[in-house]
């Protein structure tokens, strides 16, 4: 557990934060600009050392009353917006220069981390250039091997995709959940956009002004009506599940979340494979009775939880139960007072395959 009670306070800004935090898995620290994700980092990092308070991982205290960590001597590793790499070295170069934080570590543990690093970020040509001649896309990926070259006990991320281009973002999003499936590092992912999020995080923090307004598991969070940070046409919820079967002929996949299936569209994945299916609040419609003689593939049974406020005055929020997983729609609150939602009606809810992300 990631145990962290720190205050700072600067002109026209405090952070106090007092959260535990799983230490596995990724934990995304959300919210909009100026709320205070990058700085609580820092504070995490050893950064700024004007924080007071607590800090321990795992039960090693970082900081307290009587004691203070420095940067470097933290086991962390950390990814910046720019990886800001050694122009004179090359990639390996760059790479082995990180090592040097692990260098009383065991060399044989080192050197696998480092080979481990180069195999899950996909870097092993790019070793004998330097970085002019590497994309934005590929020195990140390089910032990132970097910071795993550390043998880190905890991975801190900074928007590593703030800076890239949407192409370049694709590119690097395959990478990162490389890292999320295939090690056992906890990671501080900081971000703003939902669809980075919801792709990567198990845990969410979201943050307002320098607080903590909600922390939870990812999707329970994502499905709460009364959180002040709204997402406009990014609402929705992830639902986990596995690739169940692959219709060849239509090019589509069965995606089983616990008693519930989705069809999706087929994207190469094995039978087996675990899935992460995004669900968008203004793709979920509800009706009274299921629908024949329609198009849309996923019509399945819900329960109204609760009903909320949107941004806008025409629009509801209605927070749902399919099998126990919380779904969210989007609908007018005339179509909602039509159809007499209320709490613990049972409904049924429509999703269009080729909404679902």
């Amino acid at each position: 557990m990631i145990c962290v009670s720190l205050r700072l306070q600067w002109p026209g800004f405090s952070l106090d934060v007092d959260e535990q935090i799983p230490a596995r898995g990724v934990t995304a620290l959300f919210g909009h600009s100026g709320s205070g994700k990058t700085t609580l980092l820092r504070c995490i990092a050893g950064l700024e050392q004007a924080a007071t308070g607590r800090l321990s991982v795992n039960g090693d205290v970082w900081q307290d009353a009587s004691r203070w960590v420095p940067t470097h001597r933290r086991p962390i590793g950390y990814v910046f917006q720019e990886p800001s790499l050694f122009a004179h070295l090359t990639v390996l170069g760059n790479l082995r220069y990180g090592q040097k934080r692990s260098r009383n570590a065991d060399r044989r543990a080192v050197q696998f981390d480092l080979e481990q690093a180069i195999d899950l970020l996909g870097i092993g040509h790019l070793l004998k250039r330097r970085p002019a001649a590497l994309s934005g896309g590929e020195r990140q990926r390089v910032g990132m091997a970097r910071a795993l070259a550390v043998s880190p006990k905890l991975l801190l991320m900074d928007e590593p995709l703030a800076a890239l281009d949407l192409a370049r973002k694709q590119e690097i999003l395959p990478y990162l959940e490389r890292l999320h499936n295939e090690l056992q590092i906890p990671v501080l992912y900081v971000s703003h956009a939902p669809d980075e999020v919801a792709r990567l995080a198990d845990h969410l923090v979201v943050m307002e002004a320098g607080r903590v307004l909600a922390s939870g598991p990812l999707n329970d969070t994502l499905a709460r009506l009364d959180l002040p940070i709204r997402l406009g046409e990014d609402a929705g919820v992830v639902l986990d599940g596995h690739v169940a079967e692959r219709d060849a002929r239509w090019h589509l996949l069965r995606v089983a979340c616990g008693d519930t299936s989705l069809w999706v569209r087929d994207t190469g994945a094995s039978l087996g494979d675990h899935a992460r299916v995004r669900i968008l609040a203004r793709d979920v419609s509800i009706a009274h009775e299921p629908k024949a003689g329609t198009s849309i593939l996923n019509t399945l049974p819900a329960e109204v939880i609760s009903l909320g406020d949107d941004a806008h005055p025409a629009l509801s929020l209605v927070q749902l139960a399919v099998d126990g997983s919380p779904v969210i729609a989007r609908v007018t609150r005339r179509s909602a007072d039509q159809l007499g939602l209320a709490p613990g009606q049972q409904v049924w809810i429509q999703i269009k395959a080729v909404a679902l992300l």
